[in-house]
């Protein structure tokens, strides 16, 4: 093995590295700029969502569901809405399943405490 060989194969090694290095560091930039951004879009909606509920709206949904209702409710302003036929309750008013009254035939009863006839 030759001194000249080694050195010279240490130094492409350190040169190696050091271009990993520089692309992972370029790397890193990259993904807390993309992080940023992420969190002031967080942000933003945050304060949108915040101002839409000082003003009385609604503030659970998606502001941008909201926003694309607004325009195409604008847009189809002309259109009829829809009556819902009247429909009766399936049960009576007066139905509560734990108290057993008003109900069917049906009752359920708890068994027996204890063994079987045994003896």
């Amino acid at each position: 093995l030759e001194p000249e060989m080694v050195v010279r194969r240490q130094e492409a090694l350190a040169a190696a590295r050091l271009r990993m290095q520089e692309e992972l560091n370029a790397q890193a930039e990259k993904y807390k700029e993309k992080q940023r951004q992420l969190e002031e879009e967080k942000r933003r909606q945050k304060i949108a969502m915040w101002e839409s509920m000082q003003e009385g709206k609604s503030y659970k949904g998606n502001l941008k569901l909201n926003q694309e209702e607004v325009e195409a409710g604008a847009s189809t302003s002309s259109a009829v809405p829809k009556s819902k036929p009247n429909k009766k309750p399936l049960r009576g008013g007066g139905y509560n399943p734990l108290s057993g009254e008003g109900g069917g035939t049906c009752s359920w009863r708890p068994g027996r405490r204890g063994p079987s006839a045994g003896g």
